[in-house]
């Protein structure tokens, strides 16, 4: 059977004959390199952000590492790819317009070849369809478009001369693609202008935060100047949440209690603005001012006895996702020192003052009455040490040769946190294992416990044997030394041998006595 076909012979050309198909040969070869650049253009141009052009030439400008000719060859591709994502829809009209011109001179060439050598004329047109199908096949579903899009800088700057005379056709490009591009154009417009001014201002920061770095290379600038200046710039890209004091670090006071005893809160905390709060964090009522106490009080001393919520002003809300130059500027506009934070669900997230926003720019400020710090426990007097609230349990078990049975604690702050089950101010105090902590200092604006006194409490240790406790110390019989009032509230409950208005009379006096340092029950409970 094998034997019985025939390959017709090569028909006898001329020789200018045969020198026309090798010059057709070698424009279809070319014409599908076009073709597959054409497609990588087309992938790439989507994906190239005025921003990356611009730091990519703020790098060639101060790269000294190159030969000038090298760098402004490399300048000039960055300024003619910038000429084409000017106007992405033309450029991509223009790449897909020669990308089909291609396609198809490349199955009319090739058709033509066959024609020459003698084929049928059904013989030809198939030839020419199926080459034309081919490279179009190639050029838009294999390598070219997926490498555009994977080195969309790198390839635009390459393919930018030649996309740029493709660019040239655009009025054929226009006519050709706008059926194509009418309908993307529709679902992508709304997008593309508000991915433009962004893009704007990506381009402006990272122009600005440049000039920043040539001034301070050249010496014009002091280092913590251009450091507060970047922090200006960054400034719309943190967030409120980021800032805030958290929910379990606030310290808030309850509805009830009066201006005496917010007062104290006040002396003791170092706050000057608290929230005012009902059942719990989440049922905030207000802000109690210091100032608005004091004159109340200072003129009339009955007042002291009156109820803090009749002191309290309506708070300022703001969501966690607010820019923090936003929150700068509207609480400079409403003269509002301290916001209260909610998350999504409309829960209190937390607290923010503009002394936080003020501190993303110069930094931490430090209140005029701190200390230095030691990093280190220091032995002030025989059994009586004063340690870092950071210091690990483990140091303090190793000073006074005790056993602390506290896994989900890992500092002395954090013992004591949860011994008193609420934040820690100064001179909150709490027993456990024979030793009493006692908040004795702290530092920072957010006033939070910086220094923590440990003494070995040998009557706190017999009391803690008599009941038959060997971990933190719990509900004992009234001692004010531990958070026992605060947690007696629920412990009255539980309690067998207590009536049901015993219990009421027991939660006023454990919310009353709740974990204060120096027997002073006259304080308002604190609830984080």
């Amino acid at each position: 059977m094998l034997n019985n076909i025939t390959i017709p012979p090569i028909p006898d050309l001329p020789a200018h004959m045969w020198a026309c198909l090798a010059a057709i040969a070698i424009v279809a070869v070319l014409l599908v390199w076009l073709s597959l650049a054409m497609a990588a253009a087309e992938g790439a141009v989507p994906r190239v952000t005025r921003s990356s052009l611009n730091n990519l030439m703020i790098e060639e400008q101060t790269n000294d590492s190159e030969s000038q000719v090298v760098r402004l060859r490399k300048l000039a591709r960055i300024r003619r790819a910038k000429r084409l994502i000017a106007d992405r829809y033309a450029t991509s009209g223009a790449c897909a317009f020669v990308r089909i011109v291609c396609n198809v001179l490349d199955g009319v060439a090739f058709a033509a070849i066959a024609a020459a050598l003698g084929a049928s004329l059904w013989l030809t047109l198939l030839i020419g369809l199926i080459v034309a199908m081919i490279v179009a096949i190639v050029s838009i579903l294999v390598r070219p478009r997926s490498v555009g899009a994977a080195q969309p800088v790198f390839k635009l700057m390459r393919l930018s001369r030649i996309v740029s005379i493709a660019v040239f056709m655009n009025p054929f490009a226009k006519i050709a693609s706008q059926g194509d591009l009418q309908s993307q154009s529709q679902n992508h417009k709304k997008n593309a202008a508000l991915s433009d001014d962004e893009e704007l201002e990506n381009i402006q920061l990272d122009q600005a935060k440049a000039s920043i770095d040539r001034l301070v290379e050249a010496n014009d600038f002091d280092p913590e100047v251009s450091e507060m200046m970047r922090n200006v710039l960054t400034l719309s890209d943190t967030l409120t949440r980021e800032i805030m004091v958290p929910r379990t670090d606030m310290i808030c006071v309850k509805n009830d209690e009066t201006l005496e005893n917010f007062l104290k809160l006040c002396s003791r905390s170092g706050f000057s603005r608290v929230p005012i709060i009902g059942e719990s964090v989440d049922d905030l009522e207000g802000i109690a001012y210091l100032k608005d106490a004091v004159r109340a009080t200072v003129f009339n001393p009955a007042a002291s006895s009156r109820a803090v919520s009749t002191i309290s002003r309506s708070p300022m809300l703001v969501p966690e996702s607010k820019p923090v130059d936003d929150l700068f500027h509207e609480m400079q506009r409403i003269r509002q020192h301290v916001a209260v934070v909610v998350d999504e669900y409309g829960g209190i997230a937390g607290l923010v003052t503009i002394e936080d926003a003020i501190e993303q720019i110069v930094g931490e400020l430090e209140d005029e009455h701190d200390r230095t710090q030691h990093a280190d426990p220091q032995e002030v007097s025989e059994g009586v040490w004063q340690m870092p609230a950071r210091t690990p349990i483990a140091d303090l078990e190793d000073i006074f040769e005790v056993h602390i049975d506290e896994d989900d604690v890992d500092t002395v702050f954090g013992l004591l946190t949860k011994l008193l089950g609420s934040v820690p101010i100064v001179g909150s105090s709490a027993v456990t294992r024979g030793l009493k902590l006692t908040a004795v200092d702290s530092a920072g604006r957010r006033k939070k416990v910086s220094t923590i006194q440990v003494v070995r409490d040998i009557q706190g240790l017999k009391e803690e044997d008599s009941v038959g406790k060997s971990g933190v110390k719990g509900d004992s019989k009234g001692d004010s030394r531990g958070d026992s009032k605060s947690d007696g509230v629920k412990n009255d409950a539980k309690s067998d041998s207590k009536s049901d208005g015993e219990n009421s009379g027991k939660d006023k006096a454990g919310a009353n006595e709740s974990s204060q340092a120096n027997g002073d029950n006259s304080l308002p409970r604190f609830l984080s």
